[in-house]
């Protein structure tokens, strides 16, 4: 039986080659239960690559490009704690969408016992394996994936980082590591401790979930420090949502659909101030 053409309308507009129609606000990333499909039917470039980051060490990295005739800034997106999974591929893909070129680095990249990297282990050995992970192997390997994204030849020297959960606590310490970076963007993660925040340069962008106290607890001491230091950090906190609510959008009685879609607009016009796209 064929669909509906009435039906696949929303999906197809979502397809196009621009998030922003007519002056709408962008498109969402897909939920979790929807990225499988909506990689299958994208018609944007995607490819796995490999990322030398240096002492012999490579990591794989999922890489989509933009249609647009002119060259594009980098987005690195920082995983959750479960790895680098089909939805951190499609937010990726919806980057790319928006106009940037999007790298997605799986920082389990070898810590498998056998060599692999996130596709090789269960969630909860991927949850194990990116908690043993130093903050200086984290550094080391995003700072190889914006390298490696920046030198194509259709990409810009300007990039930032953008995180999820874990991935967004490292989004923010990233931010205090690399001084060439543009921006970075921390979606329901934890701030630094304060004598860190000194060390970055990067305007930050924080998204956070009303319900999520013990995220929400750092919030204040960094923003402290930021404004002390004359740093920006802006950031908003959406009431009743919860934990990872991009994610799971169709959680929490429409309260993390809610959220996304106002976490979303405000991402990518953050990106587009901040890298000039």
């Amino acid at each position: 039986m064929r669909s509906s053409p009435v039906l696949l309308l929303p999906a197809f507009l979502s397809l196009l080659g621009t998030g922003t129609l007519h002056g709408q606000k962008p498109a969402l990333p897909p939920s979790d239960v929807e990225a499988a499909s909506r990689l299958a039917s994208t018609p944007r470039h995607g490819e796995w690559v490999w990322v030398k980051t240096g002492a012999g060490d490579s990591i794989s990295a999922w890489l989509v490009y933009p249609e647009r005739k002119d060259k594009a800034p980098v987005v690195v997106v920082i995983h959750e704690i479960f790895g680098l999974t089909d939805w951190i591929r499609g937010v990726a893909d919806q980057l790319a969408l928006e106009g940037f070129i999007a790298i997605a680095p799986d920082l389990l990249s070898g810590k498998e016992p056998g060599g692999g990297g996130t596709e090789s282990v269960a969630r909860d050995e991927a949850i194990r394996l990116v908690r043993s992970l130093t903050h200086e192997e984290v550094v080391a390997r995003v700072k190889a994936a914006a390298a490696f994204a920046t030198a194509l030849p259709a990409a810009t020297k300007k990039y930032a980082t953008i995180g999820f959960c874990w991935g967004g606590a490292m989004s923010f310490h990233y931010a205090t590591a690399d001084p060439s970076l543009g921006a970075a963007i921390v979606y329901y993660g934890t701030s630094p401790v304060v004598e860190r925040v000194a060390n970055g340069a990067a305007p930050v962008l924080g998204l956070y979930a009303g319900d999520d106290a013990r995220v929400n607890a750092t919030i204040a001491p960094a923003e402290a420090e930021m404004k002390r230091l004359g740093k920006s950090y802006e950031y908003e906190i959406y009431e009743g949502a919860g934990h990872g609510f991009l994610r799971a959008q169709g959680e929490r009685a429409g309260a993390n659909l809610r959220a996304s879609e106002k976490a979303w607009p405000r991402t990518v016009g953050f990106l587009r101030e901040t890298l000039g796209s």
